[in-house]
C-alpha cells in the first residue's frame, strides 16, 4: 500500500462538475492499493501518515504531524500508484488490487483516519470516479510513504 502525501494549504475533489470534498490546511493523500494488501496495511499506513511530521514547529522545522497541526486530510483513491513502471514506456497494472479489494481497503483507511482524528477532519474522493483534484501544495512538500506487508 502506498500513500503519496502533499502538505497543502487547501485541496478539493470535483466529480462531474460538483465539488464533493474540500479541506483547508492539511494533507492531500493519493492512496494506492496493491493486490497483496490487507486491512492491517491500511491501518498501519493510516497511523504512519497521521503521525508523519511534515508541518513546521516554532523554529520552522518539519516537526509537527497533521493531527497536532490541527489540519485535515483529503483521501483520494489512486490506482495508478500501484503501477509497475520498471520497464518500457507504458505502465503495467498487474500489481494493483482488484476494484473490490481496493475499495474495501480504501474504506478501511477512511474509517481508521476518522477514528483517529474525527470525521469532520477527513474528506474523501469517490472510488472509481473520474475526479478533478485541485490543490495548493504548501512548500512544496511531498512524500511517498509505504508500509511493509505483514504476511
Amino acid at each position: 500500500m502506498k500513500g503519496l502525501i502533499q502538505r497543502v494549504s487547501e485541496a478539493s475533489v470535483t466529480v462531474d462538475g460538483r465539488k464533493i470534498a474540500s479541506i483547508g490546511k492539511g494533507l492531500l493523500l493519493l492512496l494506492g492499493v496493491e493486490r497483496d494488501d490487507s486491512p492491517s496495511e491500511a491501518k498501519e499506513l493510516c497511523r504512519k501518515i497521521l503521525s508523519y511530521r511534515v508541518f513546521p514547529d516554532e523554529q520552522g522545522r518539519m516537526n509537527v504531524n497533521v493531527q497536532d497541526a490541527g489540519g485535515s486530510i483529503l483521501v483520494v483513491p489512486q490506482f495508478t500508484l500501484a503501477a509497475d513502471t520498471s520497464s518500457g514506456t507504458r505502465p503495467g497494472f498487474s500489481l494493483a488490487a482488484t476494484p473490490d479489494l481496493a475499495d474495501a481497503l480504501y474504506r478501511e483507511f477512511l474509517m481508521s483516519a476518522r477514528n483517529q482524528i474525527g470525521c469532520e477532519r477527513v474528506g474523501e474522493g469517490e472510488f472509481g470516479a473520474d475526479m478533478k483534484v485541485a490543490l495548493i501544495n504548501d512548500g512544496p512538500v511531498t512524500f511517498l510513504l509505504e508500509v511493509a506487508r505483514k504476511h
